[in-house]
């Protein structure tokens, strides 16, 4: 069974992302916060991950991606934002700031999360 581990601070997101990959046939892990996430990361050896933007900073999805990057990890990454409904701005893709495989606003439909999971861990991610 794959792994997938999501670090997000929303209680629901937590809750409907777990029910949608348990459903799926993943097996979920969670955490809430850079640090546990980092930790979790460590010690499950995901298959990919989720990150939210937006935690106990601003920034520190970004900042936790550059640390895993940095690290070597190349495991795919699926970076969660509400930035854009909060602040307007839009993010993309961008390999020089934050590597990560592909940006998508929360809430995302299930299948179209799905989707992009299947499609990362069959090619194994962008990086």
């Amino acid at each position: 069974m794959r792994k997938i581990v999501l670090v997000d601070d929303d209680p629901d997101i937590q809750e409907s992302i777990k029910m949608v990959l348990e459903n799926a046939g993943y097996e979920f892990r969670g955490a809430t916060d850079r640090k546990s996430g980092m930790e979790l990361i460590k010690r499950e050896n995901p298959d990919l991950m989720i990150i939210d933007v937006m935690m106990e900073q601003p920034d520190d999805g970004f900042f936790m991606v550059q640390e895993l990057r940095s690290r070597g990890v190349k495991t795919p990454i699926i970076m969660l934002t509400s930035v854009s409904s909060v602040t307007g701005m839009k993010y993309g893709k961008d390999d020089e700031m934050v590597s990560v495989d592909d940006y998508e606003e929360k809430p995302i439909a299930p299948d179209k999360l799905l989707d992009k999971i299947e499609s990362l861990l069959e090619n194994g991610g962008n990086n």
